[in-house]
């Protein structure tokens, strides 16, 4: 029956139980970061006796997660941002140019990219950045990031740029825009929100990497906030408090991102 109160709850039951399998983790780090070693072994559920905010000073100072922090913000964005604009770029190229033969060559290139495993490339890219002397250097990331992340931001970016109508393209030509000028003032500005989403994957896909950056970065002053938190549990001398605050400040960027573009990430959803 359509009337039938079940049809309605069932979908939000579900929805309420998985939204709280996914932050249960989140929170139950996030409530021992309050507490001493001795109520976290003691009673992991409990809530903290009182507020132990030492424990992320501690986790600040006691370790070089400074450093590590903004190593991995900048590899991420700047990673991402590149991403982006290279992918757009491209997109643009694939679909709104007359390039038949070679679109489709390129499409089914960037299909095998995103094919091949990323751990079948660990050695050949680790003896590559060696003999152009870029291992141990930011850019022995963000060099493999910007290569690995193009093929999805390209067939993303391209399924929303096939939406957009060409008489708005015509429209900058008569006014004497050039390539570049209506690929920038045109069909960036309306491509906006639908980009947000493309770039929040790229840097969260940097931002939570591992295997690369344990491999390509082993000088400490390079290392990243991923690698980072495998030497906090020796660092931190067993001190699972300040360890649960490293893991929170290594959310911070998803977060602030989170809520600054929120508003264009469900205007791309509604688009």
């Amino acid at each position: 029956m359509k009337g039938n109160p079940l049809r309605r709850v069932f979908p939000h039951a579900v929805l309420a139980i998985y939204i709280g399998i996914s932050l249960f983790p989140l929170l139950w780090v996030l409530n021992s970061s309050f507490k001493t070693n001795k109520e976290i072994i003691a009673s992991p559920w409990s809530l903290p006796q009182e507020l132990l905010v030492a424990n992320y000073w501690n986790a600040w100072t006691g370790t070089h997660i400074s450093q590590y922090f903004m190593n991995s913000l900048f590899i991420s964005v700047v990673s991402a941002v590149v991403t982006l604009t290279l992918g757009t770029a491209t997109s643009y190229a694939l679909t709104r140019m007359k390039f038949a033969r070679i679109s489709k060559v390129i499409g089914r290139v960037l299909l095998l990219a995103l094919i091949v495993p990323v751990g079948s490339l660990l050695i050949p890219l680790l003896l590559l950045l060696r003999d152009l002397q870029l291992y141990n250097t930011p850019l022995a990331l963000i060099l493999p990031y910007i290569t690995m992340g193009l093929p999805l931001t390209v067939f993303m970016v391209s399924a929303m740029m096939k939406s957009i109508p060409s008489e708005l393209e015509e429209a900058g030509i008569m006014d004497g825009l050039s390539i570049y000028g209506i690929l920038w003032r045109v069909i960036v500005p309306l491509a906006g929100p639908p980009l947000v989403p493309v770039f929040m994957l790229d840097f969260l896909s940097n931002w939570n990497e591992f295997m690369m950056a344990n491999l390509f970065l082993t000088k400490e002053k390079f290392r990243t906030l991923p690698v980072s938190m495998v030497a906090f549990y020796d660092q931190l001398n067993m001190n699972y408090g300040s360890l649960c605050a490293a893991i929170m400040f290594s959310l911070i960027p998803v977060v602030l991102i989170y809520l600054i573009v929120q508003k264009r990430i469900i205007a791309s959803v509604k688009a």
